[in-house]
């Protein structure tokens, strides 16, 4: 696309450029003077800087400028900007660091992207080329650091989940809440994960880097802000495992129906007969195990650690569902008297009505452990020589 064509798209988009800034300077005119060159619809959020930005920021007055009191954090001052661009009618908001790092120049990448997106309900992040492109080191080691735990937290496997130069549907957004706390570094952070959550694409566009230490004051503290970004995903890693995986299991149950839910989610998926016995011992495992009240955390974060198939090992851990509890409850108080060589007196009707689980604490935990670990081997080679039938079926219907 040429200059003008680019211009005309940003207008057509309603897309802003939201500019944070703080004491750079050495630099921000000539980013405020590239992005002129395709948009005048610029939104400047002036973070408390100390140095002569505000002096600099006289020079601009066709721009937006957000001026702040008190340096609170690039976070706040992207929270700032986008609820101010939600307000004139942007819709979408292009940002990019203004320490010179970013090249204004790539600002059509963006625009050229979303305009051959067939999904317009997407966040655009600048694809720095961290692996090959000259970069510091510590902002290396932070984006290495953040790219784990972003996979682990949302399944994502980006390249590059600390790039500043982004594209935000800010219009879709509004409706996500985020948190008060997150007013640094980390809020690109929550950003990413909590649109990925709310349906939104997440992709990546190529993007020029420039680390001049002569000019470039970088803000990023290395020790801290990499703790804060730890702590973070942490937090979003337990949401994941505790809410967001069910919900979409449910979610996609109800929007399939049981029958296909099972067909296509359940039975075929590319893992293999060996993956699926194992994640059916897994629920098992769990389901039976008196861990009461954490089946469904500790089943699908070790389904994630271990590479399993979150579905099965989920649904066979409701073997306790309440409704279950009881029978199990028998079952593993029958297994445990065995055990110890006691006589059992359990009957389904004793346990359903005033039974005290601590008078028989040691047969129920030596019953729960031996009849886990027993049914889930057993379980699981079966369900490897169904799922290796059920393969080799279709092998012989579509070869």
């Amino acid at each position: 696309m040429t200059p003008s064509e680019i211009q005309s798209k940003i207008e057509s988009y309603r897309c802003c450029v939201v500019l944070p800034t703080f004491n750079n300077g050495k630099t921000l005119e000539r980013v405020i003077t590239g992005v002129l060159e395709y948009t005048g619809d610029i939104i400047i959020v002036n973070d408390g800087s100390t140095d002569g930005t505000a002096e600099i920021l006289q020079k601009f007055p066709q721009t937006i400028q957000i001026h702040l009191s008190q340096n609170v954090g690039k976070g706040n001052a992207l929270k700032t900007a986008f609820k101010h661009a939600v307000h004139l009618g942007f819709v979408y908001a292009i940002t990019l660091d203004t320490d010179g790092q970013h090249f204004p120049s790539d600002i059509p990448n963006f625009i050229e992207a979303l305009d051959t997106s067939e999904n317009k309900k997407v966040l655009m992040i600048g694809d720095r080329n961290m692996n090959n492109a000259d970069v510091l080191a510590t902002s290396a080691k932070g984006n290495r650091v953040s790219t784990f735990w972003m996979k682990a937290a949302t399944g994502l496997e980006l390249q590059d989940s600390q790039s500043g130069f982004r594209l935000y549907p800010i219009k879709e957004m509004s409706s996500i809440q985020f948190m008060d706390s997150t007013k640094k570094f980390e809020f690109e952070i929550e950003v990413i994960v909590k649109s990925y959550w709310a349906g939104i694409d997440i992709m990546h566009v190529p993007i020029q880097i420039l680390y001049d230490l002569n000019e470039r004051v970088s803000h990023f503290r290395p020790f801290n802000d990499i703790a804060r970004m730890v702590v973070l995903y942490t937090w979003f890693l337990l949401v994941r495992i505790v809410y967001i995986i069910p919900r979409n299991l449910i979610r996609k149950l109800k929007k399939k129906g049981l029958k296909r839910f099972f067909l296509e989610d359940f039975l075929r998926n590319q893992d293999s007969p060996k993956k699926k016995a194992l994640s059916i011992a897994l629920g098992i495992l769990l389901g039976l195990s008196p861990l009461w009240g954490f089946h469904t955390v500790i089943v699908i974060f070790l389904a994630i650690l271990l590479r399993l198939n979150k579905v099965i090992a989920f649904a066979f851990s409701n073997i306790s569902f309440p409704p279950f509890i009881p029978l199990v409850l028998l079952l593993s108080l029958q297994v445990g008297n065995w055990v110890l060589g006691i006589e059992s007196h359990y009957t389904l009707e004793g346990i359903q009505e005033n039974f005290d689980l601590m008078q028989h604490i040691e047969a129920y935990l030596v019953g729960s452990i031996v009849l886990s670990t027993t049914s889930a081997a057993i379980f699981g080679v079966l369900g490897y020589l169904f799922f290796s039938i059920i393969d080799r079926k279709n092998v012989l219907t579509h070869g």
